[in-house]
């Protein structure tokens, strides 16, 4: 059975959970006003957006996000939801956005002076980040007095990793590198990240690449934002995430999988990235567990 909760953070700010876990697509008509951004975030199953009166369509996909904006006509909302899918909608309108971003927007694209008056469309990936963020949202179990105190700091935080591009751990934003130093760093990316349980010493990595100590470390640092084992950690973390919202392994099992030989050790640096155990985590998107 479909269902859809729309939430009012603020003026020209809305949230919407769109719920189907029935046998058979869920269709929701809305009006949107002209000159309002939406952000469609893909949790489970799929969606389709459809446009022109039938005449356009746009899947929606689980863990990705779609971002639509047109200046220049409405763009009313007209969903197919399938079984088994949920989907979260942030509608914002482009004044408030602006606001939130002040003279810091100049890397989104839609925002530049040049796009201002064009329509906008654009799919990515949910990051780690984002996902928690989403299953918060759906999993939240507090006070119905402070929903809406809750909403809009969720709100504000899943707009936010959004657009925080060196969250990306394939994103390359240094430009001074040469290109064979950055594909030697990039196959130290690779070289860590495959083998995160037992992973090198930064001297046999930078052996292994054929780069100089000197060279791993600093042309690391300015291409992924953070220093090979801060990246690692990070990477790990999240990956441990995405175990446990399997579902198929328990805390000490995705321990293990990513390198760590004590329970305690890995619910430690758990709760370092995350800031609560993955225990806690576990019942914060299953109240049943």
């Amino acid at each position: 059975m479909g269902s859809q909760e729309e939430i009012k953070i603020e003026n020209d700010f809305i949230l919407i959970r769109f719920q189907n876990d029935g046998n058979e697509n869920f269709h929701i008509k809305k009006p949107i006003a002209q000159g309002l951004i939406q952000f469609h975030f893909g949790i489970k199953g799929k969606a389709k957006f459809v446009f022109n009166e039938g005449n356009y369509a746009l899947d929606l996909k689980e863990e990705k996000a779609l971002l639509f904006y047109n200046p220049q006509k409405e763009l009313p909302l007209n969903l197919e939801l399938a079984p088994n899918s949920w989907i979260i909608s942030v509608i914002i309108s482009i004044q408030k956005f602006h606001g939130l971003f002040s003279n810091e927007s100049e890397h989104i694209p839609f925002l530049s002076e040049e796009n201002k008056d064009k329509k906008y469309y654009k799919e990515t990936d949910i990051s780690p980040s984002m996902a928690i963020v989403l299953s918060q949202l759906f999993h939240y179990n507090l006070n119905p007095s402070i929903k809406n105190l809750y909403y809009k700091g969720k709100g504000y935080e899943l707009l936010s990793l959004y657009f925080n591009r060196s969250e990306d751990p394939n994103a390359e934003q240094c430009p001074f590198l040469i290109d064979d130093e950055k594909i030697k760093i990039k196959k130290a990316k690779e070289i860590i990240i495959h083998n995160m349980a037992e992973p090198p010493g930064l001297e046999e990595l930078a052996e292994q690449v054929g780069l100089s100590l000197k060279k791993l470390k600093i042309g690391f640092k300015q291409i992924y934002g953070d220093t090979v084992y801060g990246f690692l950690f990070d990477y790990k973390m999240d990956y441990a995430r995405q175990l446990l919202d399997s579902g198929s392994y328990n805390v000490n099992e995705v321990g293990l999988k990513i390198g760590y030989s004590t329970g305690s050790h890995f619910i430690a640096a758990f709760k370092k990235k995350f800031a609560t155990t993955p225990k806690k985590y576990l019942m914060s998107i299953n109240p049943n567990t």
